[in-house]
């Protein structure tokens, strides 16, 4: 019987030769991240839509509330048209 060599002799002439390090930069002692504007804009939708989510559908004692106001007939008084109007230019910045 007889034995067929395999391989080389030299069992390290098939190991690939270490590339050099890179030089590692100079480590700082804050760590940081940078938010896109797009990122905060998508969080801010995420966190309006969780609100939504858990916010209840229908806020019974208020439509009470209105539904009671509606059957007086002198509820819808300039003043309260003035303050509505108001409420609605404020919340455009207007």
């Amino acid at each position: 019987m007889t034995v067929e060599r395999i391989g080389p002799l030299d069992p390290t002439s098939n190991v690939k030769k270490a590339e050099k390090p890179s030089k590692q930069k100079p480590k700082s002692d804050v760590d940081s991240i940078n938010v896109s504007q797009e990122a905060r804009s998508k969080a801010e939708v995420f966190k309006a839509l969780e609100t939504a989510k858990t916010a209840p559908d229908v806020r019974v004692d208020r439509v009470a509330e209105v539904k009671r106001k509606l059957q007086d007939p002198s509820y819808p008084s300039q003043e309260v048209i003035e303050k509505t109007a108001d409420g609605i230019l404020k919340s455009f910045g207007i």
